[in-house]
């Protein structure tokens, strides 16, 4: 009977644990700031910034910039078919520019367009 308890409270505890990953501490947005819409890939694959690996990165008016306060592995596979390293996405932000690099306080992955013919 105790082992099965134990089964259980493992079980539970990495269902609890396997549900935050998707989430990030820049999930919820401040009404008080502007909401923008920007391009977001991987900074390295997409948008030829100089780095070594994959790292998340913005484009905002015509300039990249790597993200602080969430990560490329936070928002699923980058190498999947969707992925920030296959395509530029969309994001909704809030968050400033500090040293050349985009200290986000909000980020929301969008969802892609459905293309029509």
């Amino acid at each position: 009977m105790r082992s099965i308890l134990i089964l259980l409270f493992c079980s539970f505890s990495f269902l609890s644990v396997k549900g935050q990953q998707g989430s990030s501490k820049v999930a919820v947005p401040d009404s008080a700031k502007k909401i923008e819409v920007v391009e977001t890939s991987c900074g390295e694959c997409n948008f030829k910034m100089e780095g070594k690996g994959c790292h998340l990165a913005v484009r905002i008016k015509g300039k990249s910039y790597f993200v602080d306060g969430t990560s490329i592995d936070e928002h699923g596979d980058a190498h999947a078919t969707d992925g920030f390293c296959e395509k530029i996405r969309k994001a909704e932000v809030q968050g400033e520019i500090v040293n050349n690099r985009f200290k986000v306080t909000y980020f929301k992955l969008l969802k892609e367009e459905k293309k029509t013919d």
